[in-house]
């Protein structure tokens, strides 16, 4: 899903971006606790019938143990590749627009917090606190990290214009959560959930310092 470049309306008002996706409910904490035990169930479920095909077999046969090894790497794999989709949500994107970025970088620090502010300058992220949770914001995605920090949930979400300088693309997303953060994480499409540690695992070193930041506050 993509926001427009600006945001029109002040905190409080519905996103316009909402009449897109009249199918959704709108996103709640109830909601996202749901969705994220389902997620986590899932997980579990998928995990553990490997496990247990795995030892099926080799209580039949020891002979089989390649097939339950291969069976007990996807037990491993296709979880780790969930993670790696969310894990995508807040990698950089587009071009760098190395010129105009300080510009931009300037302008999105005016709208953050001192702490925040050095924080984006680290890891290139903005941490917010909302009333969900505390919110990892990227060039492309955000990440909510809830639960008391046990869980994250992963969103993709972008401005209209990929030409905008990066820190540019973190401001507009930044204050479409600002105005509507119920909306923004209605509208955006949800692409993981599962423990910090999972995700941690798939972004770069250097954008870690930010999702340990929100699971702190």
């Amino acid at each position: 899903m993509a926001f427009a470049e600006s945001v029109p309306g002040a905190a409080g008002q519905p996103l316009p971006e909402l009449a897109s996706v009249p199918w959704r409910r709108r996103a709640s904490a109830a909601g996202l606790r749901t969705r994220g035990r389902a997620w986590t169930w899932f997980t579990a479920v998928y995990v553990a019938q490997w496990f247990a095909v795995a030892a099926i077999l080799l209580a039949l046969e020891p002979l089989t143990a390649p097939v339950a090894a291969a069976g007990l790497a996807m037990a491993y794999i296709v979880p780790s590749l969930y993670a790696a989709r969310g894990a995508t949500t807040l990698r950089p994107k587009g071009a760098r627009h190395a010129s105009a970025e300080p510009v931009a970088q300037g302008l999105l620090g005016d709208l953050l917090g001192h702490d925040a502010r050095d924080l984006h300058r680290h890891t290139g992220l903005a941490v917010e606190r909302g009333r969900l949770g505390t919110w990892v914001i990227g060039e492309g995605g955000a990440a909510l990290v809830t639960d008391g920090g046990r869980r994250v949930h992963c969103f993709c979400v972008r401005t209209t214009d990929p030409q905008l300088p990066p820190s540019d693309r973190i401001a507009h997303l930044l204050l479409a959560l600002r105005t509507d953060e119920e909306g923004f994480a209605t509208v955006a499409n949800h692409a993981f959930a599962g423990a910090p540690w999972r995700l941690a695992r798939h972004i770069d070193r250097r954008m870690r310092p930010a999702l340990t930041a929100a699971r702190r506050s």
